[in-house]
Formats: structure tokens, C-alpha cells, sequence
């Protein structure tokens, strides 16, 4: 167990006082059985006139602030600590799950099916030939091997590269340009994985780089990215193409979605000219009180 501190500091800044329309927030992490949420605090500058707390169709703690003050700068400070409980990933699903391709029970196809439907365009099957390049020829394939195997092949075959542009490349893109962010390469898994069948989803939070040996991961000081996958007897397990983490070592759940708009951490409005705009800056900083973890 290790207790996981981070601090979110988000800074929108304008070249005269704006007003603000509606901002909403996914900073608060999901309590599970391998993470638990132990505090939370959110400061907002200016001080909303109200914020309003939701549970959205996933389940995710979701925040709407309302502003009536002007100002040159809005400013979201959210500090969260977690107890994190590293999962270690067996592939101990159903036997009849352990080998691919196998399909899921009848009472889960209803709740699974969203997830497994397709949501990016593929129609010369580019995606899908990518993905059934690791099954194997006429026979089972192990199941978790696969997924592994995925995992593994998207980080070591593209290129990392950060991109503050807002929104999420298409798989077909990535593929094309061998290169893309954290939310494009789980997107790009999402789908290569439904291809083949299976229930994926997207998930957004935050990722703990050791201070020790501050390279080891992709995607640290900012928001991070992955994706989950539905494996009967084993539940949703994560998977981190970004760094080929298999499991929730060193990430930190705060949203899960359908699809990567569905899960943006912060969103919103203002009202003024668009050359009021001066530019936003994001600081991401997780530490562990724990100086062995990770």
C-alpha cells in the first residue's frame, strides 16, 4: 500500500477581466478496493458563485461551477491523496476466457455491448489487420498474452509526442503517423481491441513517476491516459500502451468512459473576444510518501 499525494494546478489566464460561463470538472478520484480516496480539496479563483456535484452515466464524480465575477485569471487548484493498493495481474479470468477468441456470457453482452461497439470509422479494416497481426495462425491464443502483447507493441511501435491542442487523434490517424499522446494511443487500443471483440473502455487520471528515475514513464506532469478491458472472472483490467503498464501500478483512476470527450478533466467557457485569450497552463505534480514505491 502507498499513499499517493497530487496536486492539479490549472491556470487560464486573459488579457482584461472576462466573465466565465460554466466549467465542468472530473477531479475526484473513483474509490475502488485497490484505491481509496483519503482527502480531497478544490480551490477556484475566482470563488464560483455555486458548484454543483453529479453522478454522470458512468458513475464518475462530476462538478459544475458558476461564476458571476470578472477576472484576468481563473485558476483550479485541486490536491487529492489516495491510498493506492498495486494490483498485481494474474489473467485469473473463467476458463473459458483464458484462451482467444471466446465470447462473453450471455447476462453480460447487454451491459458490455456499448463497449464493445466500434466508435471510430475503419472501412478498409486498417485497424483490425493491425490487431490480428498477434493472433496466432490457426490456433488459441492465449488470452492475457495477447493483451500484453498489444500493450507492449503500440508503445514500443509509435512515437510519444505531448500536444496541447484539446481533443483526441483518430486510431486510423495514429496508425498512419506513428506518432500521438497518452489519449490517442488508448483510444488506438480501444479499438484495435473491439475490433477483435472485446469490451474496452476509456480512462482518464493521473500517473506516479518516481522521483528516483523520473524517465520511466511517458505522460508525467500532466493528465494521463489509458484504457481498461473486460475479462470474464478478471473484471475491467487496465492497460497503459503509453508505458506498457499491465494493471493499476502507479495510475490513479479518476473517470472511466465510452469514449475519451466523455472523460475530459476540465472544460468551460468565457465570454469576451477570442484575442482575450492568453493561453492556459496545466501542472500536474504525484508524490508518494512512500519513496520506495512505484
Amino acid at each position: 500500500m502507498t499513499v499517493l499525494e497530487v496536486r492539479h494546478l490549472t491556470t487560464y489566464r486573459y488579457r482584461r477581466p472576462v466573465g466565465f460561463g460554466e466549467h465542468r470538472m472530473m477531479f475526484r478520484p473513483r474509490d475502488s478496493y485497490d484505491q481509496r480516496l483519503l482527502g480531497a480539496t478544490l480551490r477556484i479563483t475566482p470563488t464560483p458563485s455555486a458548484i454543483r456535484w453529479v453522478h454522470d452515466p458512468f458513475g464518475n464524480a462530476v462538478a459544475t461551477a458558476r461564476f458571476d465575477a470578472e477576472a484576468e485569471e481563473l485558476v483550479f487548484e485541486n490536491r487529492i491523496s489516495v491510498e493506492h493498493f498495486p494490483d498485481p495481474v494474474d489473467f485469473q479470468s473463467e476458463d473459458y476466457a483464458k484462451t482467444y477468441p471466446f465470447s462473453y456470457a450471455e447476462d453480460e453482452r447487454p451491459d458490455l455491448a456499448p463497449y464493445m461497439a466500434r466508435q471510430c470509422p475503419d472501412p478498409g479494416g486498417e485497424l483490425e489487420r493491425w490487431a490480428r497481426r498477434f493472433l496466432g495462425l490457426g490456433q488459441e491464443t492465449p488470452t492475457g498474452r495477447l493483451l500484453m502483447t498489444l500493450t507492449t507493441a503500440i508503445g514500443e511501435s509509435f512515437v510519444y509526442n505531448r500536444r496541447t491542442e484539446s481533443g483526441t487523434q483518430d486510431p486510423l490517424t495514429t496508425l498512419r503517423l506513428g506518432r500521438g499522446t497518452c489519449r490517442d494511443f488508448a483510444l488506438f487500443m480501444m479499438e484495435a481491441v473491439r475490433a477483435l471483440g472485446f469490451a474496452a473502455r476509456f480512462v482518464s487520471g493521473y500517473l506516479y513517476v518516481p522521483t528516483r528515475d523520473a524517465t520511466r514513464h511517458l505522460g508525467g506532469g500532466s493528465t494521463h491516459a489509458w484504457c481498461q478491458v473486460y475479462l470474464p472472472g478478471a473484471g475491467w483490467v487496465e492497460f497503459d500502451p503509453t508505458n506498457g503498464i499491465i494493471g493499476n501500478r502507479d495510475l490513479i483512476r479518476v473517470a472511466v468512459a465510452r469514449l475519451p470527450s466523455q472523460a475530459v478533466p476540465l472544460t468551460g467557457t468565457f465570454r469576451g473576444s477570442p484575442d482575450d485569450e492568453l493561453g492556459m497552463t496545466v501542472e500536474v505534480h504525484v508524490t508518494s510518501e512512500d519513496p520506495g514505491a512505484g
